[in-house]
């Protein structure tokens, strides 16, 4: 699978609508639901299949089990493709190696992204996610408490934002070298998760990962750790499993030796889609949900606090450039990460420049014509165009002498022109 330089943006929205009466309800209160499409002879057949999705003509590539039993409940799994790559290359892949070990326990779904991404522009794509769904369970037999979703770089970013915006639609997600550039909205329900990132990352800073985990680690009650990750060159991979986790909502990670890939080889250096240890691990996780009896504990009625402490320290890599002076005490430095048309990723180091320890930090910058800040991580943004802010996070406002944190954003127009008077301020 080609390495991707992955994107951005949007929010996640509406809960799914329509399709197999009850299924929803059923999702989040723990009992069992056929779809719609049970008991009836299936119209829909493998290959690629169009589907018109918010007034546009859309496809996916439908897995159907070997031996159909139309009525028989069967798991559902959407596998996302990474940037530039597509419905096919997931399909031709065994849907990331799961396909073959399932053993016609499972229908699979390859959806194909706008511009090869998952840009999810107003939805676009949360959208399609809910329409194929709606087409697939209106004709197959599934069971609503067994969906899933996947995905490698900007597909993992797309199944974060589909845990975060449809918890009681997916059972489990698994993200794969992912990073928040589709949208987390609302992410404050549990989902089980499984998150899978290299070490040192070349495209998406493992900070990315282990950020989208710990939206989980706390939306699903667990203990907060510092979870163990391999060296460099020990071609090795460390898989945790958190603790303290509610009932039926686990969390897990796995950390690897390696780049930005969706197939490490423990071992060796070179990926190989059909030597990796993900496609096992990933099955098995998604494979413990096996038993139909759901979680015995609703979703909390509250919504849980959204800046924790993480549970892994930020990245401690120096910044680019050494920052020059600032006032109050902490100074910041501009640099752009990746940038495609329309749009650009940046990040921002703070240093505390001063000779003891800060206690809270906000970085203001003004950003060029036709540039927009479309999400931030490790900060809260105050303003999107013209001059903004952005403020620590609860986690990383504390700084001590000659200490740094980053945060990063995303943002649609030219990257091409930095942002202006970069300046930073601490209480």
């Amino acid at each position: 699978m080609a390495a991707a330089v992955v994107l951005l943006v949007a929010v996640a929205g509406t809960a799914l609508s329509g399709g197999a009466p009850g299924a929803e309800l059923a999702a989040a209160n723990g009992t069992l639901a056929a779809t719609a499409g049970c008991g009836k002879a299936p119209t829909l057949s493998n290959g690629t299949r169009t589907i018109s999705s918010g007034g546009q003509n859309r496809s996916y590539i439908l897995r159907i089990p070997d031996g159909y039993d139309r009525n028989h409940p069967y798991r559902l799994v959407v596998a996302f493709h990474w940037l530039n790559g597509s419905a096919n290359n997931v399909a031709s892949a065994g849907y990331y190696g799961l396909q073959p070990l399932s053993n016609n326990s499972t229908i699979f779904v390859a959806p194909q992204g706008i511009d090869a991404g998952w840009a999810n522009t107003n939805n676009r794509d949360l959208t399609l996610f809910d329409d194929i769904l709606r087409q697939v369970e209106n004709d197959l037999c599934v069971e609503t408490t067994q969906r899933f979703a996947l995905g490698w770089s900007y597909g993992g970013a797309m199944s974060y934002a589909v845990a975060c915006a449809r918890p009681t639609i997916v059972r489990a997600v698994t993200v794969l070298s992912g990073a928040n550039l589709s949208g987390c909205n609302p992410g404050t329900q549990p989902v089980a998760y499984f998150g899978i990132h290299g070490t040192h990352d070349s495209v998406l800073n493992i900070s990315n990962g282990r950020s989208l985990r710990d939206t989980f680690v706390r939306n699903n009650g667990c203990t907060a750790q510092s979870p163990r990750e391999p060296g460099q060159n020990s071609l090795t991979h460390i898989t945790t499993a958190y603790s303290g986790c509610r009932a039926g909502y686990p969390v897990q990670w796995a950390a690897f030796d390696g780049d930005h890939t969706p197939s490490p080889v423990d071992g060796s250096g070179s990926p190989n889609d059909s030597r990796t240890w993900t496609s096992g691990e990933i099955w098995r996780f998604f494979s413990q949900f096996d038993s139909t009896t759901p979680p015995t504990t609703a979703p909390p009625t509250t919504t849980p606090p959204t800046t924790a402490p993480p549970t892994t320290a930020p990245p401690t890599t120096a910044p680019p450039t050494t920052p020059p002076p600032g006032p109050g005490g902490c100074a910041a430095t501009y640099r752009a990460v990746n940038s495609w048309p329309g749009g650009f990723q940046a990040e921002v180091t703070v240093t505390n420049t001063s000779t003891g320890t800060i206690n809270g930090w906000t970085v203001r910058m003004t950003l060029g014509n036709g540039q927009a800040i479309s999400s931030v991580w490790n900060g809260t943004n105050t303003g999107t165009t013209g001059t903004v802010s952005v403020k620590n996070a609860a986690y990383n406002g504390t700084l001590a002498a000659n200490g740094t944190t980053t945060f990063g954003f995303t943002a649609t127009g030219d990257g091409s022109t930095p942002p202006s008077n970069v300046t930073c301020t601490s209480p």
